[in-house]
């Protein structure tokens, strides 16, 4: 089985020339996504998050007769670059006590995904937008992915906005049935070892996605997984892992580069010191951090991994890098095709080769997450010190 790279949340900005994810790039239109993903970034499997919208679905049926995308057997589309595609929504619903949340209804087959968005159409105003709040719950957004074939994650659950844990609930089953559940994305300021300190999260399979509202972000967190077939049905397989499939790797951010992974003051600006009630300028305005949140749900001083969970590694985005210009990752595709190639298999004497000494060596501690970083949080990134040096 062939190691495959995969990032399942990936956002389209617009589609047939209207606005699809609000907030994201005009320039992520589904033909320029296709093309990143693989040509550019090197990935072998998607989610595009927003296929499951009126205008992203016209796009995908001309493609399909054009014969640009084929369907796959075993569920899922291939393009004419070799990508993967698996057809998503994101859907916003309501907490029990308040709040929202986000989660991704996937599917195979664009049989299943159309009869979904005819549903949606009866619990949303505006199925062309992504992310819109439908009137429904999560158990019944869960019962209608399932009784169509497809896969129900949870997405970003930790974050502050829209996130399960992080703005509606304290446990799993508060909102949705667990068992039900095929995959759980950590958020960009989460990792496996604040989210194993949830014991009742041991069987749930991680996933690390980029979230991507521009091109650029695609796979700025993605998964490895080793599969039978690279189609629908052999990535639900590797969340369950059946017949040898796993996801054998998570590649993500350090969490102190996630722009809610500490709690923000509203009032002077700083980051709330761990474990404090107010900020240290007396206010209790604040954004909710992510670390700070699971400190307060955990049931596990110290995280507990399970035999399958894959290790998390973390790892800085090529864009991150000081030095590291538009010529200079222009030349380093050049050479090495695409952004995985760069982090997964350049030697350091190549880089040193293309880039230079200082420059190779910061390829090489960002790829390994060998750096220092300042804490992000309020919806500010941290920030990357290589050597002193300030991303």
């Amino acid at each position: 089985m062939k190691p495959l790279y995969c990032d399942f949340h990936i956002h389209v900005g617009r589609s047939l020339g209207r606005p699809v994810k609000m907030a994201a790039a005009p320039g992520m239109t589904l033909e320029s996504v296709l093309h990143a993903a693989r040509c550019q970034k090197g990935l072998d499997i998607v989610t595009v998050i927003d296929a499951v919208t009126s205008n992203v679905m016209v796009e995908l049926e001309a493609l399909v007769q054009q014969g640009r995308l084929v369907p796959l057997a075993g569920g899922g589309l291939q393009f004419e670059n070799g990508l993967v595609v698996l057809l998503g929504a994101e859907i916003e619903v309501g907490g029990p006590d308040g709040g929202a949340a986000h989660f991704g209804a996937w599917f195979g087959h664009m049989d299943a995904a159309k009869d979904f968005l005819q549903w949606l159409s009866t619990v949303q105003k505006n199925t062309g937008l992504s992310s819109q709040r439908a009137a429904t719950d999560a158990v019944t957004l869960q019962n209608e992915v399932a009784s169509r074939g497809g896969m129900f994650v949870v997405h970003h659950a930790f974050t502050p906005h829209k996130g399960l844990y992080g703005n509606c609930v304290r446990r799993l089953a508060d909102m949705v049935d667990p068992a039900r559940v095929d995959a759980l994305e950590l958020g960009l300021s989460a990792d496996t070892d604040m989210a194993d300190c949830l014991s009742e999260l041991q069987d749930v399979t991680f996933l690390s996605n980029s979230d991507a509202h521009s091109l650029p972000k695609i796979a700025r967190e993605y998964n490895v997984l080793q599969l039978s077939t690279s189609g629908f049905d052999g990535v639900r397989h590797a969340f369950h892992r059946v017949n040898g499939c796993a996801v054998i790797a998570n590649y993500g951010l350090h969490t102190a580069l996630g722009k809610y992974h500490r709690t923000f003051c509203l009032t002077c600006e700083r980051i709330w010191e761990r474990g404090a009630q107010q900020c240290v300028c007396g206010s209790t305005k604040r954004v909710m951090g992510v670390y700070d949140r699971l400190c307060e749900i955990r049931d596990r001083a110290v995280p507990v991994h399970p035999a399958h969970r894959p290790p998390y590694i973390h790892q800085v985005p090529l864009e991150f890098i000081p030095g590291l210009g538009p010529k200079t990752y222009a030349r380093l595709l050049t050479v090495f095709g695409t952004e995985m190639a760069v982090l997964h298999e350049a030697s350091y004497e190549d880089l040193v080769d293309v880039v230079g000494v200082e420059v190779a060596n910061k390829v090489v501690q960002a790829r390994s997450g060998q750096v220092q970083f300042i804490e992000g949080g309020g919806g500010r990134y941290g920030r990357v010190q290589f050597n002193g040096e300030l991303s």
